[in-house]
């Protein structure tokens, strides 16, 4: 009887743990800007761009 013994490998790089909360703390800061950005806005063409994501999320518009 053979056996064949399979020899995987990760073929994908190697990323840091800095590099994982640096991306991860600025897709934080960078999702809060817009969702503020935008909820928070007086422009009439955000506010109207917005308008039905922002009553999905229970925010504040009028």
């Amino acid at each position: 009887m053979l056996s064949q013994q399979v020899n995987t490998q990760s073929a994908g790089l190697e990323i840091s743990d800095t590099s994982r909360i640096s991306a991860a703390l600025f897709a934080l800061l960078f999702g809060s800007f817009m969702l503020y950005g935008t909820v928070f806005s007086h422009s009439e063409i955000l506010h109207n761009a917005a308008h039905d994501t922002r009553h999905a999320v229970t925010a504040p518009c009028h």
